[in-house]
């Protein structure tokens, strides 16, 4: 994976260029599956924020089950294929998808009561991540909800290193209280394609039952205050 703290061009990564033979490896075809059992278990309310949605299959499985969505993503190659699966399956109406900075959000003031973001907060630099997380809960209705799924300190092998900017759950604790009254951090796993390179194979306890990586996360619950 291409080390977060270099400058990342996330629209090459889309097209498929770049530091990826291809698809990127985190587009998996299907929620995270972490994030999928919150949903499933009723933790989402609409209107839904997917912060950093990429193809957004989060988005777009919510809007199937009736929540209304808008997915935020800086890279407008994302964007519109994002846009094009909503009009493919009849979403258009519940997903909307923007093509913005998530780090300086207008014009969504107090509106989402669920935040989600499954792998974006790696993601980012870390000089931006006050910013991101300042300017969602802006975006954020009084009481929202807010779930971050994120690669924790440790996760990328040394084989596959470097890798993004994983975090400690202190680190995670503080960045995020700022804005946020945190309810629950607890470990968790992020599935990723095994990406093409020429290095040596993961190994093999490291692969889920479709041959996908799975690495060490946590998982955030948090909520703004009424």
């Amino acid at each position: 994976m291409a080390h977060m703290t270099e400058v990342m061009d996330w629209d090459s990564a889309y097209r498929g260029e770049g530091h990826f033979d291809g698809e990127p490896p985190w587009n998996i075809g299907e929620p995270q599956p972490e994030l999928a059992a919150l949903w499933r278990a009723g933790r989402f309310r609409s209107e839904v924020l997917d912060a950093g949605c990429g193809h957004a299959e989060l988005s777009l499985a919510l809007a199937a089950d009736g929540y209304t969505v808008t997915g935020v993503d800086i890279s407008p190659t994302a964007v519109a294929a994002a846009t094009a699966a909503a009009a493919e399956r009849g979403l258009s109406e519940r997903a909307t998808f923007a093509a913005a900075d998530i780090t300086a959000l207008d014009g969504y003031d107090d509106r989402f009561s669920t935040v989600v973001d499954s792998t974006l907060f790696h993601s980012l630099p870390v000089e931006s991540r006050d910013a991101y997380l300042r300017s969602i809960h802006r975006a954020a209705a009084p009481g929202a909800g807010y779930f971050v799924l994120v690669f924790a300190k440790g996760a990328f092998p040394a084989e596959m290193a470097p890798g993004p900017n994983e975090v400690s759950e202190i680190e995670l604790r503080e960045a995020v209280s700022r804005y946020w009254v945190i309810d629950d951090i607890r470990p968790a796993l992020i599935h990723t394609n095994v990406p093409a390179t020429s290095g040596p194979p993961p190994p093999l306890d490291l692969l889920d039952d479709r041959g996908r990586l799975r690495l060490q996360a946590f998982l955030l619950s948090a909520h703004k205050q009424s």
